[in-house]
């Protein structure tokens, strides 16, 4: 199998997009895969992770040198830059950037992944393009700020709005998605009383939040952070990679972990 028959499995169930990041950022799509390793972010750690178990391909969902768009020019002269680069260019490893494709699949694997990681599958109402909708046993948002951490396995979470108040209908999605323009028409046109999300301004959604409390309104926001939102769903990717091509060592990789062996 090689690197340009992983990356058409994962491109081929989304119509070609007119422009994406999604690209072969490092690698020759003519190299025969090894192993295969999953990551929310291409990291240093991960780099050499993937050369200490025999993988030759990784795969990230975000952009490996510090921005969405890989806009290298303001990192010219940086020594960080610099030495992760040169890591990448003598590993021989092939980095492919999967984040426009697998957000465009129908749904979304990513938020279909942390739906999947906080066992809430069985309370799924609908998919949106840019979250779902679900309907679980009513509960206090503090309790679910509890369960959803301990779920994912992150030590906090942000909140906004009464925690004492039972929440049933709520909003799931991920990434930079918490923002006024996609959290708010939650509340409004699809009745949610709690959303869960990865993150967003700070003066949009939550200022929206305290003036409904004001007024008696009780909702509440749970921003989740980034990286803890999306990496159940590449995790989830890791699963299907698998059952694509099951003769390949696939590994996910947690952030966690690198952030545990950082210390």
């Amino acid at each position: 199998m090689k690197v340009k028959d992983v990356v058409y499995q994962l491109e081929s169930p989304v119509e070609q997009l007119e422009s994406t990041v999604d690209s072969l950022l490092f690698g020759n799509g003519e190299s025969e895969v090894s192993g295969i390793l999953v990551t929310f972010v291409a990291s240093q750690f991960a780099i050499k992770h993937a050369q200490k178990i025999g993988a030759n391909m990784i795969i990230t969902h975000e952009g490996i040198f510090y921005s969405h768009k890989q806009n290298d020019q303001v990192l010219i002269n940086n020594g960080v830059y610099a030495e992760k680069l040169e890591l990448i260019k003598n590993s021989g490893i092939a980095i492919y950037r999967f984040h426009d494709h697998v957000h465009k699949y129908t749904p979304d694997l990513i938020t279909e992944g942390l739906i999947d990681k906080l066992e809430w599958t069985g309370y799924l109402e609908k998919h949106k393009q840019t979250s779902s909708i679900l309907n679980i046993p009513p509960v206090t948002g503090e309790k679910i700020v509890e369960y959803v951490k301990q779920k994912l396995s992150i030590p906090f979470v942000r909140v906004v709005g009464d925690l004492s108040s039972k929440c049933s209908r709520i909003g799931v999605s991920v990434g930079f998605r918490g923002g006024g323009e996609t959290a708010i028409p939650l509340f409004e046109k699809e009745n949610v009383d709690l959303i869960i999300t990865g993150e967003g301004q700070e003066w949009e959604t939550p200022e929206y939040i305290r003036d409904a409390g004001a007024q008696g309104k009780k909702k509440v926001l749970i921003m989740i952070g980034h990286a803890a939102s999306e990496e159940p769903g590449m995790e989830y990717l890791a699963e299907k990679i698998k059952s694509y091509f099951p003769a390949i060592q696939t590994t996910f990789l947690s952030n966690n972990e690198n952030l545990i062996h950082a210390k």
